[in-house]
Order: C-alpha cells, then structure tokens, then sequence
C-alpha cells in the first residue's frame, strides 16, 4: 500500500527513469522538510525495525523528547500510548503498520505519557513507508495533541446531561440512570424509591425579589438536597422549581420517608440569600419500585401524582402514591377546567360574616368570603378549589375580583342612609401581595367602587409575612400610606416574632379559632395574645366564637371584638343588609339557628373564615368559605 508519505521525500517526476535523480530532487526534499517542520501536527519516522530516525518540533513539543536524543531508540521508549479508561497499553500503532504494511489508527480515548509523565490525549495516523520499488522500509506516524477538543466534547457531554444552573443531572440523565436503576432492581429483586419534589411558594419569592435572588435559592436548596443523600442517590432538576431524587436502593418503604424527613428538616432552615432571610417549604410525592410502577414513566407519573396530593395537604410534608390517586388526578383535572371558565361565566360569588363589638354585639365590619356555585357540583368548598387556583396561576385575578367585588358591595352599603358605614375585610394571598403592581390594583379598585381607604381592611396570615419579612414591609408601608388598614390574620398559628410584628405596620390581631376553642380549658394563651396586641398598639379579633361561654370569657379577658358562628354564619348581601339595620346582633336561639339563611357547605364549622386549619393544611391564604 503506497502513500503520500513514501520516504518523505518525492519519487521522480514522470518521465524520469526510475532510479535517476532529479535536478530539482535536493530543492524538493528541502521544502518537503520545511513543510513537516512547520506544521502543527506532530511527525514521527521510523525504519523497519521501528527505530526513531526523525520528529519533527511539534513532535519534540508534546512527547518532551528532542530528535537527537531519540535517534535511533525504539519507538517504545518515545511513543508510549495508554488507554484513558482502562489504563493499559494500547499495542504500537506504527508496528502494526510496518508489519501489516496499511494504516493504523489508535482508538478513541488514547493518552500519549511524555517524557516528564504528563499524560496528553491524543488522536494519531501510522502509514508504512515505501522505497521507489514499493517495500516497506519504515513508517511515519501523524498525532496530535487533542486535550482542548476533548475537553470540549466531555463539557458538552456534560451540558447535555446537567442543569446548566444547579449542575444537577437534568431529566435526561436521570431517566437514563432510573431505567438503569430499575433493570438492576428486577435482577435483584430489590427496591428503589423516586421522590417528586415541589418548592412551595417558590413563585412569589422569584416574582417578587427577582430571578437573580431565584436563581441562587435554587443553587442553595441543590446543595441542601445533595447533602441529604447517598453518593449511590440521584439528585435531579426536573424543571423551574421541581427536583427529583432517585433512591436506587431501598429494603422497604421507610427507608424513603426517612430521606423525605431528614430533606423536609434541611429545607426548611432559612436561607440567606444577601439580606435576605428566606424561609422555605417542600412537597414531595413518593413512588416506589416495583409497587408502584413496572416502568420509569409509570413511576414518575404515579410520584408526581402524589406530589399533588402532598400540596393539596398544604404542603411540607410528603405523601406516598396510593392507587386512589388515580382517580383524584381525574377529578382535579375536571376541577381545573371549570375554574378556568368560572369567572367568566360568574360563578362565583361572595358571602358575608359580620365581626361585632364584643360589649354591644354591634357589627363594626364583615369580612368577605368567596364560594364558587359550580354548575353541577352546587357550592363547591374554597379548600377544594383555593389549593387549584394557585397552582393553575389563578389566584391574582380571583383575587382582584373578590377586593373589587368586596369594596363595591361595601359602597351600596354606605349608600344606603339607614345603614351605618363599617369595615370589609378582605383576606389577600400571598400571590396577589406578591404581584409587582398590587399596590396600585388596590388604588384602582378604591378609585372605581368610590370606597374610601379606611374602610377596607386587607387581611393576611403571620407565616406569609415571615417568608421574606424586609420585602414585605415596603408593600405594607405603601398600603398603610394609601390609609388601608391591615390585619394580621390565623394569629397563633404562625411563628412570628415581637421583634418582627413591630415592623409591620398592622393594626388588628385576628386570633385563630383554634385557640378560642381551647378557652374553656386553658384561657392562658388567649389572654397573652390579647395583652400582646395591646401592648402594640392593636385592636384584637377572637374568631371562630360558637358559644355564650366562649364571648364571655373573651370579655372576661379583654378582648374587644369577635366573630363565629354565635353571631352568624356567612350570608349572602341580600342576607347580611337587615343585619346591619339592627342596634345590636343577637345570637340566633336554637331553634332560629336551625333554620339556616344560605346554602350549607360541606365542614362549613372547619372553613367559617378561611380558616387557620385550611390554611396550615394547604400552606396558602384562601379567602374564607
């Protein structure tokens, strides 16, 4: 096989007999050695017997051997090739092209050890060497070190196989190692385990303090879930604020609620971003192998699915895929789609419980509660479609509707001159607050319906207000300025500190019905949270009164207004207008409170107001039932 690289120097020109020398021979081997000098590959010849007779610089340059130190050494002393994944010794490649008279190629993954033990990979061409007769009289061997191509290759492998901002496994890697996984597991016969992960009210902090600050609470939550785990485990971003983690081997269920409690504990230690402190919570759906799926779509669908469930729960916390999910799924679904059309088609509407003076049972306010009247469900209850509002990006405009729909009926009240002026309380989510132009939907809503400022009331929950305290206040203070007030609702449910309630420019405490009901037992916590408002300069609101005894404890201890059932249950405008002609409201008698004046609602006693139970279960601010 004859090559352009026969003797390195050209045979004579057409024509010439065979053997003769050109003239112009000595001129053409010169810039033959010019060439080869000066370029970037590296060029190594030997004689037949696979001693080195010439390199070139390049090949000086990556082998750290110099030409006249090497003349006449065998190639093996020079050109000493290794496999880059296993380790041995790739067989020389210019022997193999002497002997079998072809050219050779080294296969993929070769590292050239230089002089000085420094390993190079390289990618390289052996070709035999030819005299004017055609036998095989050396050969010559082109290479080239390839570290910066490689190095290119493996980091495009890599980007294709990582999150570009976490440098987590992306879904592709992680199906790749989970189908890997559950072949592994049906050999075995062994267990694995996929936990579905969900930041909770990631959104708002990403809307509201920008997606740098977003950005940077995901690279910190990565890290945490890292550390929660084996080096055997998996830790993927799924997407946006989602992370999956694969647990390849488990002996039995609890093993995987122990990696969900130990990454529920780590995720929830506040997070510093700049002068931020940011508090965080995780869902998880759990799905297990080979229970709960025989394929790894099967498993994610079913883990996902039980994510669901774990939000709809109110979120921090966990729940295992159970076969009823299924089905639930479905009637989500269903839900979703009549909650996209329900506001145009005005299904919703808003009822109304009256807050009263505790000494007079005269009504100072009423706070607004939003029910959905489903066209086949009937009143469908606010803790089966809040939860779906805010996961379906529903929760603003619902929102703006209840605020304007609120201060309008507030305003027909005003208009009527045989009607005093009170308060309407309107409870806002953390999505709406953390809407960049809230503020000025708050404004318009006020200039549309003609309601003045200080007769509306926002009301919002104590653990929404920790989630990122020095962001809040800025929102709060503008609201205040505007002469809204602001009530801080679920009071006692929440972990809000004296030192951070003094910054927040609230006005009233609403203590949760949890605590009212407990009054008759233990009236201790009740009475230090009604010295604690007064202390600051708060009005305080006991919600959740069902009895005569509970309204006189309340007044036994202080507390100067109230709200529950004692009074009334939520009632329609119409329902609610005679209520307001009266000097002072009585508590229905047995047998008036029987008689109910508006549709029941399925736990109506659980969901009076939006209350602190729904919330603490669904992590989220609804607006009442």
């Amino acid at each position: 096989m004859k090559t352009w690289h026969d003797g390195l120097v050209p045979k004579a020109p057409l024509g010439m007999a065979e053997g003769a020398v050109s003239a112009e021979a000595p001129f053409a081997a010169e810039r033959a050695q010019l060439t080869v000098n000066s370029i970037g590959d590296a060029v190594m010849s030997t004689d037949v017997t696979g001693k080195i007779t010439y390199l070139n610089p390049a090949a000086e340059r990556i082998t750290g051997w110099s030409r006249e130190v090497v003349a006449g050494h065998p190639v093996g002393d020079v050109y000493r090739v290794i496999d880059g994944t296993t380790r041995e010794a790739v067989p020389s490649p210019t022997a193999l092209a002497i002997r079998e008279d072809r050219t050779v190629t080294l296969p993929p993954n070769c590292v050239l050890i230089r002089r000085d033990g420094v390993e190079v990979p390289i990618e390289d061409s052996a070709a035999p060497i030819h005299d004017h007769r055609g036998y095989v009289t050396g050969a010559v061997t082109v290479f080239r070190d390839v570290s910066t191509t490689r190095a290119l290759a493996l980091r495009m492998a890599h980007q294709a196989q990582h999150d570009v901002l976490t440098d987590l496994p992306n879904r592709l890697l992680l199906n790749d190692r989970l189908t890997q996984a559950m072949a592994l597991a049906r050999r075995q016969k062994t267990k694995l385990a996929v936990l579905f992960l969900d930041l909770d009210r990631f959104k708002h902090i990403n809307d509201s303090l920008g997606h740098d600050i977003g950005d940077r609470l995901l690279q910190a939550v990565a890290r945490r879930l890292v550390g929660c785990v084996r080096g055997s485990d998996t830790v993927s971003r799924h997407g946006g604020d989602e992370f999956v983690i694969l647990l390849p081997q488990v002996r039995r269920a609890r093993d995987a609620a122990v990696s969900a409690e130990k990454i529920l504990l780590a995720l929830n230690a506040p997070h510093r971003i700049e002068q931020h402190d940011l508090h965080l919570t995780v869902s998880m759906g759990i799905a297990t192998y080979p229970e709960d799926g025989a394929d790894a779509q099967t498993l994610m669908r079913h883990a996902d699915l039980a994510l669901l469930h774990a939000k709809d729960a109110g979120g921090n916390r966990y729940r295992f895929f159970k076969a009823r999910m299924n089905a639930r799924a479905i009637e989500r679904q269903l839900l979703e789609h009549g909650l996209r059309h329900a506001m145009a088609r005005n299904e919703f509407v808003l009822y109304f419980q009256p807050q009263v003076d505790l000494r007079t049972g005269t009504i100072i306010a009423a706070e607004a509660l939003i029910r959905w009247r489903h066209p086949q469900r009937g009143l469908v209850p606010p803790a089966q479609f809040m939860p779906v509002a805010e996961d379906c990006g529903l929760m603003v405009p619902i929102g703006r509707w209840v605020l304007h729909e609120a201060c309008r009926q507030a305003r027909v009240w005003q208009q009527d001159p045989n009607l005093r002026p009170i308060r309407i309380a309107v409870n806002i989510s953390t999505a709406e607050l953390r809407n960049a132009d809230f503020v000025a939907a708050v404004r318009d809503t006020l200039t549309t319906t003609g309601l003045a400022p200080r007769y509306l009331e926002l009301e919002l929950t104590e653990s929404f207000l920790m989630q990122d305290a020095s962001s809040t206040v800025a929102e709060l203070q503008a609201l205040k300025r505007m002469g809204v007030r602001l009530a801080l609702d679920d009071f006692g449910t929440g972990y809000a500190s004296l030192t951070c309630l003094k910054r927040f420019p609230i006005g009233r405490l609403k203590i949760d019905q949890s605590c009212v009901r407990d009054l008759a037992h233990d009236a201790r916590l009740v009475r230090a949270m009604i010295r604690m408002g007064n202390s600051l300069g708060m009005r305080v609101v006991a919600e959740g009164i069902q009895t005569r005894l509970q309204r006189a404890l309340l007044q036994q201890e202080g507390c100067p207004e109230g709200q529950g059932f004692h009074f009334s249950r939520p009632l329609l405008a119409a329902e609610f207008t005679p209520l307001l002609g009266c000097h002072a409201l009585q508590p229905p008698s047995p047998r008036r409170s029987s008689k109910r004046t508006s549709p029941p609602l399925r736990g109506e006693r659980l969901y009076t107001h939006g209350s602190s139970r729904l919330r603490k279960q669904s992590g989220r601010q609804p607006y009442g039932a």
